[in-house]
């Protein structure tokens, strides 16, 4: 007889809310209190929902943050994390997709380039108008 296969780890976004809406909690009050325990101000509830709906999967200094405030340990969340990177959850939909698959919207420039040159390092020709 053969062995049944391990059981698959969860994704990411329903194990956080469900950790979440167990202690009660909003994703603002999710979200401050990441914040004082990671001594980081900058955290909002817009990102932990974000997590939640699988759009993005938290990092490894968040995801330890999290085990901590949530009271999950950490190989849990970051089994999940690469259950759900692996499934391809985070991919967007909607307006903000072209970035998200690594394709940048005609104009823009993104973190670290000023748009000035080539990736060959030949100048870009500019237009003044």
């Amino acid at each position: 007889m053969i062995p049944p296969a391990p059981p698959r780890p969860a994704q990411l976004g329903p194990l956080l809310a469900r950790c979440r809406l167990d202690r009660g909690w909003s994703q603002q009050r999710a979200a401050a209190e990441l914040c004082a325990a990671a001594g980081v101000p900058t955290l909002s509830r817009h990102e932990v929902s974000r997590w939640e709906r699988q759009r993005r999967v938290p990092g490894g200094f968040w995801l330890g943050w999290l085990a901590v405030v949530l009271d999950v340990p950490l190989v849990v969340l970051a089994e999940a994390a690469a259950a759900t990177r692996r499934a391809g959850s985070t991919r967007a939909t909607g307006p903000g997709r072209a970035a998200a698959a690594g394709v940048r919207p005609a104009g823009r420039t993104g973190p670290g380039r000023t748009g000035g040159t080539t990736r060959g390092g030949g100048a870009r020709a500019r237009t003044t108008g």
